[in-house]
C-alpha cells in the first residue's frame, strides 16, 4: 500500500470516531453556553465544525509534532529523560495493520464518496453564477429605498444589489465580493412595511457578518468528512444558531416584539410552509426551528455576568481542550499488511521486507534503551533510526544505524541487539525479515 493510501485510511479511521467525540463535547458545551446567548452557542458549534475538519487531518502529523502541541507536552528540565521505541514512522497508539484487499476497497469507496461530494459542491457553486445571471434587478419604491439605506448605514455595509428570481422561494443572500439579496418575484409588493423591514434587516445581518463567505469556507474544509452523518447534524446546529444571532441583530434595528410578530407572519404567509434551502445561499428561513427562534426573541433574558459567566467559559474551554487533546493522543495510524499468496512457495533468496507496523507486535523480549547520562547533561535528544534484519529464529542478526545523534546511537543498538521476536511465518515457514526501528530520546514529559 502506498503512503497516500495509508494517509487516506488513517484520516478515515480517525474521523469515524473523532467526530462523534467532538459532537458530544459540543452538545454539552452548547447547552452550558445557552444562558450566555445565541452568539456564544453559535461559536461553540462553529468550533465543533472546524474541529471536524481539522482534527482528523492533524492525526496525520508526525508524533513528535503532536507531542509538542499537546497541552501536557511541556519541557522537563530536571527529569531523567524519556526513551520510547516505535516501529516504522510510529504513532501515539501504534499502527493498525489491515489486510491489503480490505484497505484498498475502503480507500476506493471513501475516495468515490468524497469525489461525489466535491463534484456536488462545485456544481452547486456553478449554479450560483447562473442564479445571479438570470436574476432581475429591482427598482425600489421611495419608502422601501429609505428602509434599505437605513439598514445599510446601521450595519455598516457597502453596496448591496437587490433582485428577484423565480428559482428562490424566500429571501436569500449570496456573494462575498458582489453581494446580492434575492427575493421571489412580487414578494416586496405583497409585504407590509414591518415585514419588509424584517426581511431587509435580517439579510443585512448576514451580510454584516460575512456569513456567505464563512459558510462557503466551512463547506470546502468539510469535504473530506462530508460522508459522516454527524457532520450534517453539526451543520444544522451552526445554521440554527446563526439564524438566531441574525435575529438578534435585526431585532435591534426594528424592535424585538415587532420583529418576532412579522417573522411569524412571514412564515405563515409562504405557500407550502417554510421554503427549501438553496445550497450555499443564506436566508431568513434557513432553519425549521422557527418556534425556538421566536422564543429566544421574546423570552426575558437574564444577563450572566461575573463569576458564573467566567465559570461557564472556563469549563467549556477546558472541555474543548481536553476533547481535542484526547482525540490527538488516541489517534490511530493505518497500514495495509502485505497480501501473501498462500499458494506460492516461500521466498528462498534472502530476507523479505515486511511492513514495520506488522513487526511492532512481534517482539517478545529484550531490554529497553537507557538514556546516556552524558547526553542528558548536554541536553541531547532526538531519534535514532535503525535498519534491522530479524532472523528466522526471531533474533536480531544485523543492525545498521541509518540516522540519529551519534551520542545516542550506541545506547540504542546495545538494547535492540538483545531483542527477540516471534518468528515471522510465510506460508507456514519462518523467514528473515527486514524492518526499521525508531528509538526516540526525549527530554520532555
Amino acid at each position: 500500500m502506498s503512503g497516500f493510501e495509508s494517509s487516506v485510511l488513517t484520516y478515515l479511521v480517525n474521523s469515524v470516531w473523532q467526530i462523534p467525540l467532538l459532537v458530544a463535547a459540543g452538545w454539552i458545551a452548547a447547552r452550558a453556553m445557552r444562558p450566555l446567548g445565541a452568539a456564544a452557542e453559535h461559536r461553540v458549534w462553529v468550533g465543533v465544525l472546524l474541529g471536524e475538519a481539522l482534527l482528523p487531518a492533524a492525526s496525520l502529523l508526525p508524533a513528535d509534532w503532536l507531542r509538542i502541541a499537546l497541552p501536557w507536552g511541556g519541557a522537563d528540565h530536571g527529569g531523567p529523560g524519556h526513551v520510547s521505541v516505535t516501529m516504522g514512522a510510529g504513532t501515539v497508539l501504534g499502527s493498525r495493520p489491515l489486510p491489503l484487499d480490505l484497505a484498498m476497497i475502503a480507500a476506493l469507496v471513501y475516495g468515490a464518496v468524497t469525489a461525489w461530494f466535491v463534484m456536488r459542491f462545485l456544481w452547486r457553486w456553478s449554479r450560483l453564477a447562473v442564479l445571479r445571471r438570470e436574476s432581475v434587478a429591482v427598482e425600489l419604491a421611495t419608502e422601501t429605498a429609505e428602509q434599505w439605506t437605513r439598514c445599510a448605514e446601521r450595519f455598516g455595509v457597502g453596496e448591496v444589489a437587490l433582485a428577484t428570481s423565480s428559482r428562490v422561494f424566500g429571501p436569500v443572500t449570496m456573494g462575498f465580493l458582489r453581494k446580492i439579496v434575492l427575493l421571489p418575484p412580487g414578494m416586496l409588493a405583497r409585504l407590509g412595511e414591518q415585514e419588509r423591514s424584517t426581511v431587509i434587516a435580517h439579510e443585512f445581518a448576514h451580510i454584516r457578518r460575512h456569513d456567505f463567505l464563512k459558510n462557503l469556507l466551512c463547506e470546502a474544509l468539510l469535504l473530506p468528512a462530508s460522508y459522516h452523518p454527524l457532520v450534517w447534524f453539526t451543520r444544522e446546529r451552526v445554521t440554527a444558531s446563526r439564524e438566531m444571532v441574525c435575529d438578534r441583530m435585526a431585532a435591534e434595528i426594528t424592535g424585538t416584539a415587532p420583529y418576532a410578530r412579522s417573522l411569524l407572519r412571514l412564515a405563515t404567509a409562504l405557500d407550502g410552509g417554510l421554503p427549501t434551502r438553496l445550497p450555499h445561499t443564506l436566508g431568513i428561513f434557513d432553519t425549521n426551528l422557527l418556534e425556538r427562534r421566536l422564543m429566544q426573541l421574546t423570552e426575558k433574558r437574564n444577563d450572566v455576568r461575573g463569576v458564573r459567566r467566567l465559570a461557564i467559559l472556563t469549563a467549556c474551554a477546558a472541555l474543548g481542550m481536553a476533547t481535542c487533546g484526547s482525540a490527538l493522543a488516541l489517534r490511530m495510524h493505518v497500514n495495509g499488511a502485505a497480501a501473501l499468496d498462500h499458494g506460492a512457495p516461500a521466498q528462498p533468496h534472502g530476507p523479505i521486507s515486511v511492513k514495520s507496523s506488522v513487526m511492532a507486535g512481534q517482539r517478545i523480549s529484550g531490554e529497553m534503551p537507557k538514556y546516556p547520562e552524558e547526553a542528558k547533561k548536554e541536553r541531547i535528544q532526538g531519534t535514532v533510526l535503525l535498519d534491522a534484519l530479524i532472523g528466522a529464529d526471531g533474533s536480531v542478526k544485523e543492525l545498521t544505524v541509518a540516522s540519529g545523534p551519534k551520542e545516542l546511537q550506541q545506547s540504542a543498538t546495545d538494547a535492540v541487539h538483545t531483542w527477540m521476536y516471534k518468528p515471522y511465518l510465510l506460508n507456514g515457514d519462518p523467514v528473515e525479515v527486514k524492518t526499521t526501528i525508531h528509538v526516540v530520546y526525549s527530554l520532555t514529559k
